[in-house]
This record gives C-alpha cells, sequence and structure tokens, in this order.
C-alpha cells in the first residue's frame, strides 16, 4: 500500500479568539485541540508521516505537540494562505509517500474513520484530488463546491469571491482533501494570490486540476459536526459540548 502523509495546517494567528494563547492550543476535553487532531492523523499513518505546519507563536505550539507526539514540523514565515502553508511541507514529506492527506489544527472533531474513507475513495477513484464536502441547509460561510453541467467538478469558489448565484449552492468544502502527492507539488508551484484576500489558496488547487481534465473526486460526509471549525470562543464551547456528545455515543 502505498504511503500517506498527513499535513495539519496550525500556523494561523486566530485573533478571533481574543486570547494571547494560541488558537490550536485552546483546550477540548482537557487536552489542547491540535492534539486531537494529530490522534486522529496517527490512526491513519505512521509519526514520521505527520507533518504540522506552524507559524504564529510557533515554537509555543512545537513544544506542546512534541510533548506529546515526535511529528514533524515546518515553519511557514509569512502567513499567506493555505496553499502557502501547504507548499512548506512538500519538501519534507518522505519519498515513498503518494497521497497527502491535509486537515487542520484547529478542527479537533475530525474522525479517523472519516479520513481513511476519504484515502479509500481518492484511491478507488484514481483522482488526484478528492474533496470531503458536505451538504448544508445554511452554506453561508464556506467555500462552494462548482460543478459544469456534467456534474464534474470545475472549482471551489470561497464566499468573499462567490457570485450571488452560486452563493445559492448548498454543497460546501470542509477543507479537507487528500492529493496526489506528485500532482499537489505540481499545481502549488501554479497558484496565484489573485483573490480578494491576495492569499495562495489551497481551493485553487481543484481548479487546476479541472483545468487539465484531471479527476476530481468528491466524498459526502454527513456528520457535519466533525468539520467544525474553531475561529471563536463560542465555536469553541460548541465544539467542547459536541465533543462530549460524540464520547457519549460510543459504543
Amino acid at each position: 500500500m502505498d504511503a500517506v502523509s498527513v499535513i495539519i495546517l496550525a500556523a494561523g494567528k486566530g485573533t478571533r479568539m481574543n486570547s494571547e494563547l494560541p488558537k490550536v492550543l485552546h483546550p477540548v476535553a482537557g487536552k489542547p485541540m491540535v492534539l486531537h487532531v494529530i490522534a486522529c492523523a496517527r490512526q491513519v499513518t505512521s509519526d514520521h508521516h505527520i507533518h504540522v505546519v506552524v507559524g504564529h507563536q510557533a515554537r509555543q505550539v512545537q513544544q506542546a505537540v512534541t510533548a506529546c507526539y515526535p511529528v514533524n514540523f515546518s515553519l511557514q514565515k509569512s502567513l499567506l494562505g493555505t496553499g502557502d502553508a501547504v507548499k512548506c511541507a512538500i519538501p519534507a514529506l518522505a519519498q515513498d509517500v503518494k497521497q497527502v492527506v491535509i486537515l487542520y489544527g484547529d478542527v479537533p472533531l475530525i474522525q479517523p474513520e472519516t479520513v481513511a474513507d476519504l484515502v479509500s475513495v481518492h484511491r478507488s477513484s484514481r483522482a488526484k484530488v478528492t474533496i470531503l464536502a458536505a451538504d448544508m441547509d445554511n452554506p453561508s460561510g464556506y467555500g462552494r463546491i462548482i460543478c459544469d453541467s456534467m456534474n464534474r467538478v470545475i472549482a471551489i469558489r470561497e464566499e468573499a469571491d462567490a457570485s450571488a448565484e452560486e452563493k445559492k449552492i448548498r454543497r460546501i468544502n470542509t477543507g479537507i482533501y487528500c492529493f496526489d502527492r506528485q500532482f499537489l507539488a505540481m499545481a502549488l508551484d501554479q497558484l496565484k494570490p489573485d483573490n480578494l484576500q491576495a492569499e495562495y489558496y489551497l481551493t485553487d488547487v481543484v481548479g487546476i486540476a479541472s483545468q487539465k481534465n484531471e479527476n476530481v473526486a468528491v466524498k459526502v460526509l454527513k456528520d457535519i459536526s466533525q468539520v467544525l471549525g474553531v475561529n471563536t470562543l463560542d465555536d469553541l464551547e460548541k465544539t467542547r459540548n459536541l465533543h462530549g456528545h460524540m464520547q457519549n455515543e460510543l459504543p
């Protein structure tokens, strides 16, 4: 079986948390939320294939992680977007890695089974990109998955860049992906910051795949709570409550 690497993005400032503590170190169920994501990744691959991208307060995040797990770190020197963050980790990937999964240090409820299913769909469909998607009644704030008349994925449009018609689309991008490693490295080199945020969007890799007529697959997640991102203290409280419910539901 081909090796899988997991890149966990944990470089952001988290300014809406109104806290001096790095966002990914805020605790959920008694431990920093990024450790929940690493624990999930360890069910899918080995420690030496896990790469945490740090940036804001990098040393503090790295110390908290290394106290628990012997994973790898890559430094994003300037916070230029998700595409740039992933690109920082690419040179550190082992040669035998064929697939790359992207997770987030502030999405602590993601489950190993979901990630394993994503990789399985990616492999079976022989895709260059596989998107973890979800259907939402209120998709406001999320990137929309744009399809052509043949229902093929052609792009992901961030909310800030979406047209009024595109904002009506209910299928959203959770931000979690499985990529073909070689394709990802090539596509990251082609990213341009020509958007309202002037950042390198990882989502633009999907558009590059479409332009090259590469296969883009979609895995639809039914349990949307798994991909709740923590951006505010209210989000943190909601995540803590959901974690408690999820634990209570385990057999």
